[in-house]
């Protein structure tokens, strides 16, 4: 009975190793055969003040307009530049708000069987219809500590009984939908950008420096926050293997 059972988790582990391999072979296949892509980003008007650990009683998170940054704008700029060439870019009307307005995501490992909310969006408030696909970037959520979640663009603080740890973060996700199906091909979560530091996020995150400023209307805040999301675009779109490696 016992080598029965071995041989029986062996065949289950082989077969979900095989659907496994797959399913990337599928999502790579379709991938390769998309030509023609569109960008929507709607993850930049609004950055959240969040504190976490041993807070104020009643302390509640906070979030300033920073529209005036104009990040969405800079984001497809960026994603534009980076997958031209290889896809032939065409620029997209859409409502951005309607993006920005699903809020409930986590960030989390691929899951492509869920309903993912972002289908319908891209099938009723994107035009020109009838491209390939559309690549979608928008917020997602990460957990201070044990604490609170923090979420897109932003500032946060964890306070201990000895320290004080300040991050700045730029957490966000992509995925690329089919553009006749609607289904999602692919989706990611932009990763951390290194390992070090005390406070860590599951995404593209920085110690705050002193100098930064505590305002929305900061430039350094505001070069602070680009640079992470410039430098860690080009790795999600290599992990997802929309372009070469960086």
């Amino acid at each position: 009975m016992r080598r029965i059972a071995f041989l029986w988790i062996g065949f289950t582990t082989a077969c979900v190793a095989l659907g496994a391999a797959a399913a990337f072979e599928t999502r790579a296949s379709r991938i390769q055969a998309i030509k023609t892509v569109g960008i929507v980003s709607a993850i930049g008007e609004e950055m959240s003040l969040t504190q976490a650990g041993l807070t104020r009683l009643g302390a509640t998170a906070q979030s300033l307009p920073i529209s005036a940054w104009a990040l969405d704008d800079l984001i497809v700029q960026q994603a534009t530049r980076l997958l031209d060439g290889r896809f032939r870019v065409q620029s997209l009307t859409y409502r951005r708000a309607a993006f920005a307005a699903v809020r409930d995501l986590v960030v989390a490992p691929v899951n492509l069987l869920r309903s993912d909310p972002f289908k319908e969006l891209v099938r009723s408030d994107v035009a020109p219809r009838g491209l390939d696909a559309y690549i979608v970037i928008t917020r997602a959520k990460s957990k201070l500590g044990n604490g609170r979640n923090v979420e897109g663009v932003g500032l946060a603080e964890y306070r201990t009984l000895l320290a004080d740890y300040g991050l700045i973060h730029a957490l966000y996700e992509v995925r690329v939908i089919d553009g006749k199906s609607f289904d999602v091909i692919e989706k990611r979560a932009a990763a951390p950008l290194d390992n070090t530091g005390t406070m860590q996020l599951a995404g593209p995150s920085g110690p705050i420096d002193d100098t930064l400023g505590g305002s929305a209307s900061s430039e350094r805040l505001r070069a602070a926050v680009v640079d992470l999301i410039m430098r860690s675009l080009p790795v999600t779109f290599a992990d997802m293997h929309l372009i070469g490696d960086q």
